[in-house]
C-alpha cells in the first residue's frame, strides 16, 4: 500500500489543530459534500419545485435530518435538486407522495446508518493505524473524508445498483410465469425460509470489554454471520447486534443457512476455526454458540424488514433451541422430508408464548455417506 506519510500527532500545527478544524474544515467539508454554500430556504425550495412548504419540510423529515424555520437559508443546490426529483416522482412518473416519502425514509434510515457506520470504520482505521487517541483519530477522520467520499459514493452506487438488479432477477423468476391465483388469496405474499440466530449470552460474553473490542467483537459476529448466510444462497434481512435475521428462497436452502450459522458461530472456537468464521472473538479459546430457530411460511416484506406470524415462530423457537442446533417445526419439516442431507428429530411438544402448543423438530445435517 501507498505510504500514507509520517504519522499524525495531535497538536501539531496544521489540519490536525482543533479550533483549526472546527472552523475551517468543517465548512470547507461541508461545501465540498454539500454542493457548495447554502443559500435556500425551505419555502425557496418549495417555489423552485412548485409545490408546498410542508411537502419540503415533509421531505426533510424523512430523510432523517432535522429541518429549520421554513425561511432559514440552510440549504444549498444539491438539496434543492434532491427536491426536485422527488416532486418529479410524483408528477412525472405517477407516484402517491406517500409512496415518495416513504422511499424518502428508506433511504433515510439507511443512510444514516451507512454513514456512521462507515465513518467509525475509517476513525478506528485511523487510531489503529497511527497508533492515535479517539479524538485525534477522529479529528484526522474528518480532515480527510472529503477526499475519501468521491470513492465511498461510488461504491455505493455501484452496490445499490448490484442489489436492484438481484432483486429484479428474484422477481422474474418467481412471479415472471403467468399463473393462477393461489387459493388463499388473503394470505401473505412470498413464501419464504425465514430464521433467526442468536449469540447465547452475548451480555454475559461482552461485559468488561472496551468499546474497541466490544465494537470488533460485533463487526465480527455480522461478518461471519452475514459470510456464511450469503454463502449458503441465502440474504440477510438485519442484524441486532448479537442476533441476525435471514430469509431464504426455498425450504432446502434456509437449512442449509441455518445448519451453517449453527455450524460456523457455535461450539469450541480455537484459532482455526475463528479464522475460518470471520475471526469471532478472535484471541480467545472459548465458546460462542448460537442458537437457530427457522421455518418455511409466508411473510410480508416491507420496510427493509418482513412481517408475519412465520416470522415470530422462528423467533420462538430460535429461543428454546439448544445451544449450537437448528429448531424448526412440523410443516417445514414436512418439505424437508425425503431429502437425504438432512436429519430431523421431533422434540417434546412445548407451549410458546404468542404462539400455543408447537412440536419442534431438531433438524441436523446428515453424516457423510
Amino acid at each position: 500500500m501507498p505510504d500514507d506519510g509520517p504519522t499524525p500527532q495531535r497538536g501539531a500545527a496544521g489540519p490536525l489543530d482543533d479550533d483549526a478544524v472546527a472552523a475551517s474544515t468543517v465548512g470547507e467539508l461541508e461545501s465540498r459534500l454539500l454542493g457548495g454554500r447554502r443559500r435556500y430556504s425551505a419555502r425557496d425550495l418549495a417555489r423552485r419545485a412548485h409545490t408546498d412548504v410542508d411537502i419540503v419540510r415533509g421531505f426533510w423529515t424523512t430523510v432523517g435530518l432535522p429541518h429549520a424555520d421554513p425561511d432559514d437559508t440552510v440549504y444549498t443546490e444539491r438539496d434543492a435538486e434532491a427536491v426536485d426529483r422527488a416532486v418529479a416522482l410524483v408528477r412525472e412518473h405517477g407516484l402517491d407522495i406517500r409512496t415518495v416519502l416513504t422511499v424518502t425514509r428508506a433511504l433515510g434510515h439507511t443512510a444514516d446508518r451507512l454513514a456512521l457506520w462507515q465513518v467509525e470504520a475509517l476513525v478506528e482505521d485511523m487510531s489503529t493505524r497511527y497508533e492515535l487517541d479517539d479524538t485525534t483519530a477522529r479529528l484526522l477522520t474528518l480532515d480527510r473524508l472529503a477526499d475519501l467520499a468521491p470513492v465511498l459514493e461510488a461504491q455505493l452506487v455501484h452496490s445499490y445498483r448490484r442489489q436492484l438488479a438481484a432483486i429484479a432477477g428474484r422477481y422474474a423468476a418467481e412471479f415472471g410465469a403467468l399463473r393462477a391465483p393461489g387459493p388463499d388469496l388473503t394470505a401473505l405474499p412470498l413464501a419464504r425460509a425465514v430464521g433467526f440466530a442468536d449469540m447465547v449470552s452475548f451480555t454475559r460474553r461482552t461485559a468488561g470489554l472496551g468499546s474497541t473490542d466490544l465494537s470488533q467483537f460485533v463487526q465480527r459476529f455480522e461478518a461471519a454471520a452475514r459470510d456464511v448466510v450469503t454463502d449458503a444462497g441465502g440474504r440477510v434481512v438485519k442484524t441486532i447486534g448479537d442476533a441476525v435475521l435471514f430469509v431464504a428462497d426455498d425450504p432446502a436452502t434456509g437449512a442449509r443457512v441455518a445448519l451453517g450459522l449453527a455450524q460456523a458461530l457455535g461450539g469450541a472456537l480455537d484459532v482455526d476455526r475463528e479464522q475460518a468464521a470471520g475471526g469471532l472473538a478472535e484471541g480467545a479459546r472459548g465458546v460462542t454458540p448460537v442458537r437457530v430457530g427457522f421455518v418455511w411460511g409466508r411473510v410480508l416484506s416491507r420496510f427493509g424488514d418482513v412481517f408475519g406470524p412465520d416470522v415470530n415462530l422462528a423467533a420462538r423457537l430460535t429461543d428454546i433451541a439448544e445451544p449450537s442446533t437448528v429448531y424448526t417445526d412440523p410443516a417445514t419439516a414436512a418439505a424437508l422430508a425425503g431429502d437425504p442431507r438432512f436429519v430431523l428429530e421431533p422434540q417434546d411438544a412445548l407451549d410458546l408464548q404468542g404462539i400455543g402448543s408447537v412440536t419442534p423438530v431438531r433438524l441436523s445435517a446428515a453424516p457423510p455417506a
